[in-house]
């Protein structure tokens, strides 16, 4: 089951990265990759928030190659 948990934190972090993308430079990357509009016009309050999200999930790529062990008890 560990490399579904893998799986799903790397699309988190490629979600992330592309919302701070989105919020730093107004452009989409899945769209461009896939078709649609690639610009996103939004307001300054929810470019702030897609940034952070994307910040959050730049600090979360440690976490993909870290080995994960059961807590002591």
């Amino acid at each position: 089951m560990q490399w579904v948990n893998k799986v799903a934190l790397a699309l988190v972090i490629i979600g992330a990265i592309n919302w701070l993308l989105v919020g730093l430079f107004q452009w989409d990357l899945v769209t461009t990759l896939f078709g649609g509009p690639t610009v996103r016009d939004s307001s300054v309050l929810s470019r702030i928030i897609y940034t952070l999200v994307g910040i959050s999930g730049l600090y979360l790529i440690p976490w993909l190659f870290k080995e994960r062990t059961k807590l002591d008890q």
